[in-house]
């Protein structure tokens, strides 16, 4: 279990150093963490069930350009400018330097 933390802890400050690196600024973003089931599903198996980690980040455009959700974008797909698959190639091709310390 510590092992799963400290790899929990490095891919965390890893994808956040590469936020930062692509408009080289503090990247502002929402984070939130889906829990496991609980109340009646204790009792019930959820071995199907992971731990699941969202990041919502403003900055799509610029680092001076924000991205506002609309309001049905809160709960339904997200309008974005890049694909998924676009976004990802990008923070895996980004230096994992911060950009500060460069």
């Amino acid at each position: 279990m510590e092992a799963e933390k400290q790899s929990l802890s490095a891919i965390l400050r890893d994808l956040l150093i590469k936020y930062d690196n692509i408009f080289q600024c503090s990247f502002p973003y929402m984070m939130g963490w889906s829990g496991a089931p609980t109340g009646t599903y204790l009792k019930t198996d959820c071995s199907f069930w992971q731990l699941h980690l969202s990041f919502f980040p403003p900055l799509l455009r610029s680092a001076t350009v924000p991205k506002f959700l609309a309001g049905y974008e809160v709960f339904a797909e997200k309008q974005r400018d890049i694909s998924p698959e676009v976004a990802a190639a990008t923070l895996r091709e980004l230096d994992g330097v911060h950009y500060s310390c460069k």
